[in-house]
């Protein structure tokens, strides 16, 4: 079964927006946790406009399942991994100050800058996945950074799968097939939710993780956070595995 990581950002912008610690993240984390999430990922930037630097502390110790964290690899960034150890770090080609994350790398182009910064995170135990285009020419080059995983970046799929789910999902079959052949883990987030993420999940093969945040926070809002873990869940469950 593709694991579930639950991308806790958006519940550090709400407390940011009044101030104060409401809500909680480290117990929102824990609940996530409790309700069957198998992950939690974070992804602190340089504003620290969501997840602060001191959040990320706060969770590492109290974590019982898979913490990842994303992010550009900047020093401070690197220093921040390097401190906290997660199982896994998601390297995000992003700027400072742009919205959400909206490009994979070119793994020609920053070959030599990924294996720099992978090899540290190696040196350390730390699982390594870069966010990539479903471009198997880049895939195939991102085994020469030395990365452990690629995470499929998905809102193209998201954005074309209501107008033809046919033809939205076949780059990223190509794109999995790729990674499987080169010896790359796959995982996926962007935009998936709960109208298209079982028909990717049932397509793409050797999926291991997902990570969700916006989608899964915005339907807690009318299902409840409990119930609406389950409900992602459901759609990473095959038949057979229930």
């Amino acid at each position: 079964m593709t694991k579930l990581s639950v991308n806790i950002n958006k519940i550090a912008t709400l407390r940011n927006a009044r101030g104060g610690d409401l809500p909680n993240i480290v117990k929102t984390a824990l609940d996530c946790e409790r309700f069957g999430a198998q992950g939690i990922t974070v992804h602190p930037r340089p504003d620290e406009r969501h997840i602060r630097f001191k959040d990320v502390l706060d969770l590492k110790p109290l974590l019982t399942t898979e913490f990842n964290i994303e992010g550009y690899p900047s020093d401070a960034f690197i220093d921040l991994v390097l401190k906290v150890l997660p199982a896994q770090v998601t390297l995000v080609p992003d700027p400072p100050g742009v919205l959400t994350s909206n490009a994979g790398w070119d793994t020609l182009q920053h070959e030599s800058f990924l294996k720099e910064v992978i090899l540290r995170f190696h040196a350390s135990g730390i699982r390594t996945s870069i966010f990539i285009e479903p471009d198997p020419v880049m895939i195939r080059q991102a085994v020469k950074t030395g990365t452990d995983r690629i995470e499929l970046y998905t809102e193209a799929y998201a954005k074309y799968f209501p107008s033809g789910r046919e033809e939205a999902i076949k780059p990223y079959v190509a794109a999995a097939h790729a990674a499987v052949e080169s010896g790359l883990g796959i995982n996926a987030g962007h935009d998936l939710n709960l109208d298209n993420l079982k028909y990717f999940a049932e397509r793409i093969p050797g999926l291991l993780e997902v990570s969700i945040g916006h989608a899964l926070i915005c339907d807690a809002l009318y299902y409840g956070l409990e119930n609406t873990i389950q409900l992602y869940l459901r759609q990473l469950t095959r038949e057979g595995e229930k």
